[in-house]
């Protein structure tokens, strides 16, 4: 888990506690309209916490085929990889998982990092080299 979840977690987990200490000083109409507010917020929550690890995957598939399509627009004959961070795995949960990569098999020491915010908006970020860059003396 990272901190961000856990943060996000202590805030849902807080803002219920304090509906429910609401609701024990409450009676009646009050007491059962909070209860079903702090079950509400927790049901939702909950539901989101599940989801949201599958909707990053649906966003990430979608933009992989925008970027396939750039890639092919952009660079004719070439031949490439894409590699994308492995969001569910906690060794890779601090990388964001709309990072994509691309590996050129001419350049395959180096990788190129692409942000694709829609189909018109395709950035270069970032690239690295899997070479170590050492020189011999």
């Amino acid at each position: 888990m990272v901190p961000r979840e856990l943060l996000e977690m202590i805030v849902v987990g807080s803002v219920v506690g304090v509906i429910l200490f609401v609701c024990l000083l409450c009676q009646g109409k009050w007491r059962k309209n909070f209860l079903m507010i702090a079950v509400t917020i927790s049901v939702g929550s909950s539901l989101l916490f599940f989801v949201r690890p599958y909707y990053i995957d649906v966003q990430i598939e979608r933009k992989v085929g925008q970027l396939e399509a750039y890639l092919e627009e952009h660079y004719p004959g070439e031949a490439w990889g894409i590699q994308t961070v492995p969001h569910r795995v906690n060794e890779h949960k601090h990388l964001n998982p709309y990072l994509i990569g691309v590996v050129f098999e001419t350049e395959p020491d180096v990788t190129y990092h692409y942000l694709v915010k829609d189909k018109h908006t395709i950035v270069q970020s970032v690239y690295s080299s899997n070479t170590s860059g050492d020189v011999d003396k």
